[in-house]
């Protein structure tokens, strides 16, 4: 029921985090239980960037005793050693390089899985309010998109900036052991630098997390377009809504483009403000060779550390460009891991007394509730219904009385504003939601059809069922014979939605799959409406018998359906207005008695 508002979750995430990489760090629950793994990481981390480092001073030894001005057997001996040297180093650097790279990708795996499996289990745990003000399509465009960030950032983004970290410092401490003047100099114009690539930065970042806002809203755009095909085709408005998705993935590209500009300006920079330093000092040091102050070993250790700085410090404005995004979407996603539903279970869940033969014992006393998104509309006005066990009670009225809503309070999607709701006596609030939810079976007038074959889709009501049990269940629903019919029996795929079936058998599955939960208190809303004749009279039958030993609560506006109920209330905008059986309603002339008019007239005028 989406009133057209978006998500308002971005409120429940502290300003302090907005506008900085310390987002980042709600990563880090998801990275501790998997230390070991980043020590080991670390480690070869740490020789890998040794390795490097070492190269530069064999290629000074190499300069300064191979190609000195002895010479001689002494200068190829020296070079031979030298080179022996240089390969055992890259020896032990391929082989770091590749446990380094082995353990981070298997760590932004990891990591990744963890926090979509965390999200995703979050968002199941949220009342339908969540759902109200929160499109499902972008969700999964954080689940999907944003997660694929954060793994490139864990298995790719965090090595290389701790490898490139530990280059730059390692090679700034190798460059003023080589020159400390030169250093110094160096230093000096790379604080000049910087500063505009950090300010620069971000930008970057904010346009990051625009581009993510933008692909999600298209991702949201198409998930609903997509589940509302019929309707979109039945009005012929297919090329409408290409245009439309057609607009907004333009709008995402625009504003993705604006970040990747962004981005190539800061590399820009970055480049070419820390190499022109880099050149410029170097040519001091050049200098400083040909005047005997240095030695060429000396100089080409220097150029040799200098480039490996310089380039940390590229690849290190790389990753942080992808840390901007990777922000942006840690931030969207621990918004989702921020919201908390105003449906939780109760600290110390009250045990329900145990199940007898005559079904549930339902009493609602002064429940008065209205929807958050329509605050000012009561979609149920002090309701008081006292329902014994194993009644049938029936409830009828026109849209939008309140019947469906009754159905989401006494499946606690929603709690009342005021009231109480009590099950066998036990008030729900004080009920673990599962245990609630697990005493009450509904059959919902939108039948949900999973695409799985038929077996697993009936086997949705009670996960540890037998096959017999399953079967037993689709015969009482006046489901088995058409699942036989199916190329493969129930082993057949049904199809995304039940696309594969008709309206009355996926309302066949629904009723067999309440059947088979066997729960104590039974809602059906409109459980025969799609239904053809045949099907409705096997199905009610079946229903029938069903109903003896349980409480029974069922929403019908087709009377014919209500005529055996042990009780008929009337609802009429969110209150009761009358009750009694289907012969004293219409005795009364009231709102029944017209209802009931208007339609048996219909039939008969039909026949």
């Amino acid at each position: 029921m989406s009133n057209g508002t978006t998500t308002d979750t971005t409120t429940s995430v502290p300003a302090s985090r907005k506008g900085a990489l310390a987002a980042l760090k709600g990563l880090l629950p998801f990275l501790r239980p998997y230390r070991r793994q980043f020590l080991f990481a670390g480690i070869a981390l740490l020789v890998a960037a040794g390795a490097t480092l070492a190269i530069p001073y064999a290629f000074k030894q190499m300069i300064d005793h191979g190609f000195g001005a002895k010479g001689g057997a002494a200068s190829a001996a020296s070079v031979n050693t030298t080179f022996l040297a240089l390969f055992g180093v890259a020896a032990i650097l391929a082989v770091a390089t590749a446990a380094r790279y082995y353990t981070v990708s298997w760590l932004g795996e990891r990591v990744t899985a963890d926090i979509r499996s965390a999200v995703y289990r979050h968002v199941v745990e949220q009342s339908p309010e969540f759902f109200e003000t929160t499109r499902t399509g972008e969700v999964l465009s954080r689940l999907t998109t944003d997660t694929t960030l954060i793994q490139a950032v864990v298995g790719t983004s965090i090595s290389l900036a701790l490898r490139n970290t530990l280059l730059f410092v390692g090679g700034l401490a190798m460059l003023f052991v080589t020159s400390a003047k030169l250093t110094s100099i160096i230093l000096g114009l790379l604080v000049l630098v910087v500063v505009p690539i950090v300010l620069f930065g971000r930008r970057v970042r904010k346009l990051s997390r625009d581009s993510q806002d933008r692909i999600a809203d298209a991702s949201a755009m198409a998930g609903e377009i997509l589940n509302a095909m019929p309707t979109v085709q039945a009005f012929t408005h297919e090329k409408i809504e290409a245009q439309r998705f057609g607009a907004s993935v333009e709008g995402a590209f625009a504003t993705a483009m604006r970040r990747i500009r962004a981005r190539a300006v800061l590399t820009m920079l970055a480049i070419a403000l820390v190499f022109g330093a880099i050149v410029f000092v170097l040519w001091l040091g050049a200098h400083a060779v040909l005047e005997g102050t240095m030695t060429g070993g000396d100089l080409g250790q220097f150029i040799l550390y200098a480039s490996i700085v310089s380039g940390a410090i590229g690849a290190l404005s790389e990753v942080m460009g992808e840390a901007q995004r990777a922000a942006g979407a840690t931030e969207r996603l621990l918004e989702l891991l921020a919201v908390q539903s105003d449906i939780r279970n109760p600290a110390h869940p009250t045990v329900l007394p145990a199940r007898t033969a005559g079904g549930a014992a339902l009493q609602l006393a002064h429940v008065q509730f209205s929807y958050p998104s329509r605050p000012e509309a009561a979609a149920l006005d002090h309701v008081n219904l006292d329902v014994k066990p194993g009644e049938t009670v029936a409830v009828v009225g026109p849209s939008g009385a309140g019947k469906t809503t009754l159905f989401q309070l006494l499946l606690r999607f929603y709690d009342p504003q005021s009231g109480s709701i009590r099950l066998d006596g036990v008030d729900i609030r004080d009920l673990d939601l599962h245990v609630l939810r697990d005493a009450i079976g509904i059959v919902p007038q939108d039948t949900v059809i999973f695409s799985a074959n038929a077996l697993e889709n009936i086997r949705y009501g009670r996960a540890d069922a037998s096959d017999a049990e399953v079967i037993a269940a689709a015969k009482l629903a006046a489901a088995h014979e058409f699942i036989e019919r199916l190329p493969e029996g129930y082993q057949s795929y049904l199809g995304e939605r039940g696309v594969r079936l008709s309206g009355g058998q996926r309302q066949r599955i629904a009723i067999a799959r309440a059947l088979l939960k066997n729960p104590p208190l039974l809602l059906l809303d409109e459980a025969t409406s799609a239904l053809d004749a045949e099907s409705e009279r096997l199905v009610q039958r079946a229903l029938e018998a069903a109903m003896v030993g349980r409480t029974t609560l069922i929403i019908a506006h087709r009377l014919a359906t209500v005529q055996r109920a042990d009780r008929i209330i009337v609802m009429e905008d969110g209150r009761i207005v009358e009750t009694g059986t289907h012969a004293s309603l219409v005795a009364l002339g009231g709102i029944y008695a017209n209802l009931a008019a208007l339609q048996f007239h219909n039939v008969q005028v039909a026949h």
